[in-house]
């Protein structure tokens, strides 16, 4: 009897490569589109969490805008920050669970890992131990309330120079700072030895006024204390302050001048700004009364160091 070719084929079935064929298809059909869809969930939850968050920030910053505050207080400042790292830690644990399901999708138990992880994570142990640093710092940071959004802050940083600026933003890693030239400064948290905050709950503005040796003094503090009590009086600059800027007396003695410094408490943040218009007062009230102000550096606290007569040059235009 002959046998015709195409019943030789079916009888002796599919090839080894169309098994396999069949085989991928099936697993793509079945495990393969679990995974996409667990992957796609989870990118999906993670901007579901991002957003919400970034409509929080957006409505704090609508209602600081609209509201009759100068500066923001301290608690939505430190809730700021809050919802930063929990909507983070949030999305470290989504992706945590979606590569656990994965891994039991591909049939890798997790108690066959055991070995392995051990190992792993011995070595992972020394090279992620500043990781674990940062996370940690971070916390305690964002626990303590030691800084949180839009805060002005000085951070001591191990083995740099120190970080001052803006808090933009604050995670269980790392805080990120804008500084007064517009960069973007990005510090771990384990790295910072002291953080300085310059705007928690009030400011103080400390402005050096060096005057010639041979000057009245008491005519020099009487000149100070009516300029500060006039300063305070200014609708521009009354809201900023929480008392009226005064003379402490003399700090320091050289040869050729006398150092007399003046002080006044501020709103959070604002004492560079307050510093800055009390020193054009300052020197214009002195050189009414014939006291001129030896150029040299003066010093407003926990601002830069500047020529009070180049500081007077630059500030002339809208400080009255």
């Amino acid at each position: 009897m002959t046998v015709q070719p195409g019943a030789a084929l079916l009888a002796a079935g599919p090839s080894p490569t169309e098994l396999l064929i069949g085989r991928v298809y099936v697993w793509l059909a079945t495990n393969g589109l679990e995974i996409v869809i667990w992957i796609l969930g989870a990118v999906l939850l993670a901007r579901v969490i991002r957003w919400f968050a970034g409509r929080y920030a957006t409505r704090v910053e609508s209602r600081f805008s609209t509201s009759d505050l100068i500066v923001q207080t301290e608690d939505a400042k430190h809730r700021r920050a809050l919802v930063d790292v929990v909507a983070w830690t949030l999305i470290v644990g989504i992706a945590i669970v979606v590569v656990i399901h994965i891994l039991g999708v591909f049939g890798i138990p997790l108690s066959g890992l055991t070995g392995p992880t051990a190992v792993i994570g011995a070595a992972l142990g020394f090279g992620a131990q500043r990781i674990v640093q940062d996370i940690l710092a971070g916390f305690f940071v964002v626990a303590e309330k030691q800084y949180g959004y839009g805060d002005v802050v000085n951070l001591t940083v191990t083995g740099n120079a120190p970080a001052e600026g803006t808090v933009e933003d604050v995670t269980l890693r790392v805080t990120k700072l804008r500084t007064t030239e517009g960069e973007v400064i990005t510090v771990p948290n384990g790295q910072i030895i002291k953080a300085t905050n310059l705007s928690k709950d009030w400011a103080r503005a400390v402005v050096d006024v060096p005057v010639p040796s041979e000057a009245d003094i008491g005519l020099v503090n009487d000149t100070l204390d009516r300029v500060g009590r006039e300063f305070y009086e200014l609708p521009r600059w009354h809201d900023l302050l929480l008392d009226a800027p005064s003379s402490l007396g003399v700090i320091s003695l050289e040869l050729d001048s006398i150092t007399v410094r003046m002080v006044t408490r501020t709103l959070p943040g604002k004492q560079f700004e307050v510093g800055r218009a009390l020193r054009v007062h300052i020197i214009r009230a002195l050189a009414r009364e014939g006291i001129n102000v030896p150029p040299r550096d003066v010093q407003a606290s926990s601002g830069p160091p500047a020529t009070l007569a180049d500081q007077v040059a630059r500030d002339r235009g809208g400080d009255e």
